[in-house]
């Protein structure tokens, strides 16, 4: 069995690996990181919680721990598709590399220009992006890129999805030609691919899972519902497995908020995470929930890839995700190191469809989970229809002789509250 300490890293990386309580690599890690230190270029395909950020923020760090700066100008670009997943990868610098003096710049929309170039002019070695942001600041005259060694694209079928890809050709044009180049990706479309042979030079080819499978280690369930039915069958799901800490899927913004009022309404401690919220609105609402002061993150497909919660045990999907891709990435948030995730799908008659193309895309059978307990519906419905022994005493005979029915009142005419 592999350690890190075989894999040929300095005594820095591996006191501050030891500190945070991994003792053996993943397999994309294992077999990363070894050629990423001897300076070759990497193809990686590995499913969502495998531990792709560390196979290249580990062997980066070492690489710069041995080499000279020049002039402070930043030596690793690493590029990703949300502020999300680019906030965790500098959370994983953060965290690695402790025991040095190198530095980073987050760049990501939604926070402030000036604090981004004054970080840059004191001077940085990793750079962490989204394509917008750092193109921006470049067209700006804020960043040098021609000490750049190293080139990390990240979530590549994610970019290609959001149509970064022609962002990302451009950055690269503006890189010194001598470089190394790192490619991650869940899956490998042939753009990717194409991609791939535009950027590296005779990789390092890494498969540790096949596309689109999802991890053994979570299980999966669906549950029928109709659709005006599902946040009741939601708090069925709830109150079967005594959930407290899960992340709910939505495919619309609109939704996640109608769903948010149905849970406090219920008093559950949710909160949501979406694109149209300001990021620093979002940064707190993680935090929240990383600290466990929040129950339910209720969030959109923005979050799918960038969400790292330790030990998360449930993910709901809400509804079925229009992207059967979103669906693995969106489970993958459970179940992570190898411990145990549970996640399951609300299925209304219209998401059948939906349903059946997941399963051919994972290769996988979801299994049907039947709800054992019954909840107070969303707006409690109350009985205006009463029988005629709730009739106020005084007027009960006059009630009957005007029907004319005596005792045996029909239902439909039951007197009316």
């Amino acid at each position: 069995m592999t350690s890190f300490f075989q894999l040929g890293l300095t005594d820095s990386t591996l006191k501050a690996i030891e500190e945070t309580g991994y003792t053996e690599p993943t397999p994309i890690q294992a077999q990363a990181i070894p050629s990423v230190l001897q300076g070759r270029d990497i193809l990686a395909s590995a499913q969502t919680g495998t531990g792709k950020t560390a196979a290249f923020t580990l062997p980066a760090i070492d690489i710069l721990i041995q080499t000279k700066a020049k002039a402070r100008m930043p030596r690793v670009l690493i590029i990703e598709p949300t502020r999300e997943l680019a906030a965790q990868v500098a959370e994983n610098f953060d965290l690695f590399s402790k025991y040095t003096d190198l530095t980073r710049t987050l760049l990501i929309g939604g926070e402030s220009f000036v604090d981004q170039e004054k970080e840059l002019k004191k001077g940085v070695d990793f750079l962490i992006a989204t394509p917008g942001r750092l193109l921006d600041l470049f067209e700006r005259g804020k960043i040098l890129l021609s000490g750049i060694q190293m080139f990390v694209i990240d979530e590549a079928d994610r970019m290609l999805d959001m149509g970064f890809i022609p962002d990302i050709e451009r950055i690269a044009s503006m890189l010194p030609t001598r470089r190394q180049n790192l490619l991650f990706s869940a899956t490998m479309p042939p753009p990717i691919k194409k991609l791939a042979a535009q950027f590296l030079v005779n990789p390092k080819e890494i498969e540790v899972a096949p596309p689109a499978t999802t991890a053994k280690n979570i299980e999966q369930y669906y549950t029928r519902s109709l659709a005006k039915d599902k946040r009741e069958t939601l708090r069925q799901l709830i109150d079967d497995h005594n959930m407290s800490h899960a992340i709910v899927f939505c495919n619309r913004k609109r939704d996640i908020e109608i769903l948010k009022k149905s849970m406090d309404r219920h008093g559950f401690k949710a909160d949501t995470l979406h694109g149209d919220m300001k990021q620093s609105d979002r940064n707190e609402t993680l935090k929240k929930f990383k600290a466990n002061e929040l129950d339910f993150l209720l969030a959109s497909d923005v979050a799918a890839r960038g969400i790292d919660i330790d030990g998360l045990p449930f993910v709901i999907n809400f509804d079925v995700p229009h992207n059967s891709d979103d669906y693995v990435h969106r489970i993958g948030r459970t179940g992570r190191a190898g411990k145990t995730g549970h996640a399951f799908m609300l299925v209304s008659p219209s998401e059948e469809k939906a349903l059946v193309e997941i399963q051919k895309l994972t290769g996988k059978k979801i299994d049907e989970y039947h709800p054992k307990v019954n909840v107070v519906p969303d707006k409690p419905k109350q009985s205006k229809v009463t029988d005629h022994r709730k009739v106020p005493e005084d007027k009960k005979d006059s009630y009957k002789s005007v029907v004319g029915f005596g005792d045996d009142i029909p239902e439909f005419m039951k007197f009316k509250a």
